[in-house]
């Protein structure tokens, strides 16, 4: 790709052009609307291949002047994007990667997060991670929450879904207003390409967060959904409402969780087929249909049909059925992208040799983990085995009890397996992770605990053989990139949905049961490393990340759907025109 150095000093006008609009000929007038145009369309055809420089003082004949306003004009035209997620780990990790995706795109980019985790952002990270780019920007609005006791936790879900309900509309909606505002005075006071503003063209928001898309309806701004997690799992949630029309929600009392209830066939659900109530997302299993954990996917997914594009991050081979039923005209969606995963389409579209000089680069440096990342476990990695590794992560939210953990981690000690195990502080809820001395005895050659690690670096290493994971959408498809096989524990939300599609439709991944004991754990082990039953699952696994790549290549299903978003976006701002001509006393009109 051809990059443009573009210099504005007026150096190339002779000094008898040097005129005032009053005297220009008719083809120096021709020259001028030519001049416009032109800029207007390198600023749409290379949007991030140019850059324009003007020094403090240039000649202020007219045409060098209509030279300059026009490139600022075109460089304001730009789409400007503003991304909000729901803000937790599993969330903010995609979004990031597609506002990066947006920006190598063309787009300017306002990501926004809330106050308390920007400063989650400066704690793990340092306060680099948040300066952002010139066109690549950072933003903050509050939740309206007190602080927890631990400032370096995921906040409490149900907490964080009462503030999405209630406390964040306004906020958002004075950001955007402020975000225009601030666009209409940057053209006539800036000197640089850089410290211009776009007005606001589109919002990116989370499919959880309606809020963003009663604000931008109410603005006139389009507004896409990025369903952040699986197919199977939206379709799910789009049903909750059918479940209790149809009595099968909620539970009468607590024994239906244990006595046979939640193995009930569901065959009405189009796209999904042999699904039990035990394989929807986790919050149906209540007594109380008012519960914030289930109402609030029935409220917030209900205006999902008014957005002007629904992104989903999963790719069409890996949930076809699903995705065809998404599409149908029964549940009236907007048009669905997928574009999943969208991790590797990131890493595709952005490659090293293009990064060396694309003003993009520079996003490569934004990071968003909220937690300091362990890099030294990668050493660790390095020294073992292929394919002899068990790496086990239950997500940023999962938490279980102390008890829970011990078993867990004497069934990894009694595999005689090699594992790196990521252990969050606050894994166990209301109490610190705790491991007794002579577990760390026991596996002190074979076995490396960390607080958090660059996962999908972990799951594409070789050493990797197996992942005990929670079934969180961002964990499984990142598995079926690395072609590693899984052992699914799932904890609540739809991870239950991705278990069952793992376990069964996919056939990469073996379930341990919610009464987690040690010595299923070291069987599913010592079975997925060492079984015929493993062995399966591995080579399943390896046709999945063929398809995932396959489908992030050119011509496959995301790549194409991608570029079709992108268009679809900049077609809106193509259709603007900009002409502006210099005053009598050559200043701006």
């Amino acid at each position: 790709m051809h990059f443009t150095k573009i210099n504005i000093d007026g150096s190339f006008c002779h000094t008898t052009h040097h005129k005032r609009l009053g005297n220009w000929t008719n083809h120096e007038k021709l020259l001028c609307t030519i001049i416009q145009f032109a800029a207007i369309y390198i600023a749409h055809a290379m949007p991030t291949d140019v850059q324009y420089f003007f020094p403090d003082k240039i000649h202020q004949c007219g045409l060098c002047i209509q030279i300059r306003v026009c490139l600022l004009i075109a460089e304001e035209m730009k789409p400007h994007a503003v991304f909000i997620p729901v803000p937790a780990q599993g969330h903010v990790t995609p979004m990031m990667t597609l506002a990066k995706l947006f920006h190598f795109k063309g787009f300017h980019i306002t990501f926004v997060n809330t106050e308390f985790n920007h400063q989650r952002l400066i704690n793990s990270r340092g306060a680099d991670s948040v300066k952002g780019l010139p066109d690549f920007r950072f933003e903050t609005i509050p939740d309206g929450l007190p602080l927890p006791e631990d400032l370096n936790a995921t906040q409490y879900v149900p907490d964080l879904f009462r503030a999405l309900r209630d406390n964040m509309l306004l906020p958002f909606r004075d950001l955007i207003k402020k975000l225009n505002d601030n666009s209409k005075n940057s053209l006539s006071s800036s000197s640089s390409s850089e410290d211009i503003l776009p007005p606001v063209t589109c919002i990116v928001s989370d499919g959880m967060t309606r809020f963003a898309l009663k604000v931008g309806v109410e603005l006139g701004i389009p507004v896409a959904q990025f369903w952040t997690a699986s197919a199977c799992g939206l379709i799910s949630y789009l049903h909750f409402s059918q479940l209790i029309q149809k009595g099968l929600v909620p539970l009468k009392d607590e024994s239906d969780l244990t006595n046979g209830y939640l193995d009930t066939k569901i065959d009405w659900i189009p796209g999904m087929k042999d699904i039990r109530l035990r394989d929807f997302p986790g919050f149906v299993r209540t007594m109380d249909i008012s519960d914030i954990n289930f109402d609030y996917y029935i409220t917030e997914l209900a205006g999902m049909n008014e957005a002007a594009a629904l992104i989903i991050n999963t790719f069409d081979a890996l949930e076809k059925d699903v995705l065809d039923a998404l599409k149908s005209d029964q549940l009236s969606l907007p048009p669905i992208y997928t574009i999943g995963p969208i991790h590797q389409l990131l890493h595709h579209d952005v490659t090293a040799e293009t990064m060396k000089s694309h003003p993009s680069a520079k996003t490569t440096s934004i990071g968003i983990n909220l937690w300091k990342e362990e890099t030294e476990c990668l050493k660790w990695l390095d020294s073992r085995e292929p394919n002899s590794v068990v790496y086990v992560n239950f997500g940023s939210i999962t938490t279980m009890t102390t008890q829970q953990l011990i078993e867990f981690a004497w069934g990894l000690a009694n595999s005689k397996h090699p594992f790196l195990w990521i252990v969050r502080s606050d894994i166990v809820k209301g109490d610190t992770a705790t491991l007794p001395p002579e577990f760390a005895e026991e596996i002190k050659e074979r076995g490396l605990l960390a607080g958090w690690c660059p996962q999908e670096k972990v799951l594409n290493h070789p050493s990797v053989g197996a992942f005990l994971t929670h079934s969180g959408w961002n964990s499984t498809i990142e598995s079926v990139c690395g072609g590693v096989p899984v052992i699914c524990y799932p904890f609540f939300s739809e991870q239950h949905t991705n278990c069952r599609y793992s376990c069964v439709d996919w056939g990469i991944g073996m379930e341990i049961d919610h009464n987690v004991t040690r010595n299923e754990v070291e069987k599913s082990v010592k079975e997925l490393l060492e079984g015929e039953k493993g062995r399966e699952m591995k080579h399943k696994a390896m046709e999945w990340k063929q398809k995932a790549e396959d489908a992030i290549s050119p011509g496959g299903s995301s790549f194409v759907n991608l570029d079709e978003l992108i268009n679809e976006f900049y077609q809106k701002v193509s259709n603007q025109e900009h002409v502006v001509w210099p005053s009598e006393e050559g200043c701006i009109s």
